[in-house]
């Protein structure tokens, strides 16, 4: 098999799974990267959320903790996907038009025309997905990057869902119960499959089967795979430390939103109300039919400001139990952030 002809491509792959440094490679690639290139990657069990969403609105961060899910923020925008080692993703790079308009047929073009040869008839449906007998095996997301220096480039990036775990990935995106108001674009639900599971597929069985496939593929059109230096490999692990991994751009980055949740303790039954922005807490009370021997007001003072993690939450809210009796800190930074 080979992809369709069209402008020279540096093609590159590695077998690296970790989603910050491949979302850092990308970078690494439109900053110092001259013409085009395609990148094939992995991630292992990750969720990955586009740039202008509230990561606490999108995630069930109880179910993402429990089943060791990392969390990650891409440079596109467009709604979270939920990737593991059963999902192959994809990424088009090249230098942006004048005009900087965002065109996902371009780089969807290709993929469709590759699905097409193990059998699977896919389309561009709406702005950014592509569908198979109706279901969605693949989301796009697309932004114009500026670099440092000045230049105009356009990355693309999609996924391939060949055997991913799809029950871990409704239960990572799960909408929490609680009420919550987000300022931040929510993701929109749509029914997804697996393309090895669609009638009239005709690959390989297995994801390493079927991504070598496509190692091959644009080996064939593009060239050799090309590997980073290991120059090039320190600078996008430094990338990946320095942004990537950092809870300033995953969590800092999420807009304002309201929360309310209660939960009905051996103490007693405990509400927490509180605004933030930017994974800050500005406003905070508790209320419920607990006992004290201090005013809440105390404690919801010291927690203004506070960043929405368990470590910073369980050190604001050392002390507690002289505001809601026999509670511990744990507890309460539980209820906060929804994992109680």
């Amino acid at each position: 098999m080979k992809f369709p002809k069209g402008e020279a491509m540096l093609f590159i792959y590695h077998g690296e799974t970790d989603p910050y440094f491949n979302l850092a490679a990308e970078e690494y690639i439109l900053e110092q990267g001259r013409g085009a290139a395609f990148l094939l990657w992995r991630n292992g069990p990750s969720v990955i959320i586009g740039k202008n969403q509230n990561a606490y609105a999108q995630l069930n961060l109880p179910f993402v903790q429990a089943n060791r899910i990392q969390v990650a923020r891409r440079l596109t925008g467009g709604g979270a996907v939920f990737h593991d080692l059963g999902n192959v993703n994809f990424t088009f790079i090249t230098d942006a038009p004048e005009h900087g308009e965002i065109d996902f047929k371009r780089f969807t073009d290709p993929i469709i025309a590759i699905l097409r040869q193990f059998g699977v008839t896919a389309t561009l449906s709406g702005r950014n997905d592509l569908l198979a007998h109706g279901r969605k095996i693949s989301g796009n997301a697309q932004c114009v990057y500026h670099t440092c220096d000045g230049r105009q480039r356009l990355l693309h990036h999609g996924t391939i869902l060949f055997s991913a775990d799809l029950s871990r990935l409704s239960g990572a995106l799960q909408v929490s119960r609680e009420k919550m108001e987000s300022k931040g674009i929510a993701s929109v639900e749509s029914r997804v499959a697996n393309i090895r599971e669609l009638p009239g597929y005709r690959g390989p069985d297995t994801v390493e089967a079927f991504l070598r496939c496509l190692v091959d593929g644009a080996a064939a059109s593009y060239g050799p795979a090309w590997e980073y230096t290991a120059e090039q490999t320190a600078v996008i692990r430094q990338i990946a430390e320095d942004k990537y991994s950092t809870w300033d751009w995953i969590f800092g980055q999420s807009g304002e939103y309201r929360v309310c949740r209660e939960k009905r303790f051996d103490f007693g039954s405990v509400s927490v109300s509180l605004d933030a922005h930017k994974g800050i807490i500005r406003r905070v009370s508790f209320s419920g039919d607990y006992f004290g021997a201090r005013d809440t007001a105390e404690l919801e003072a010291r927690l203004a400001g506070c960043r929405l993690e368990k470590v910073a939450l369980t050190a604001a809210l050392a002390g507690c139990e002289k505001y809601i009796y026999k509670s511990t800190s744990e507890q309460l930074a539980g209820l906060i952030l929804g994992y109680s």
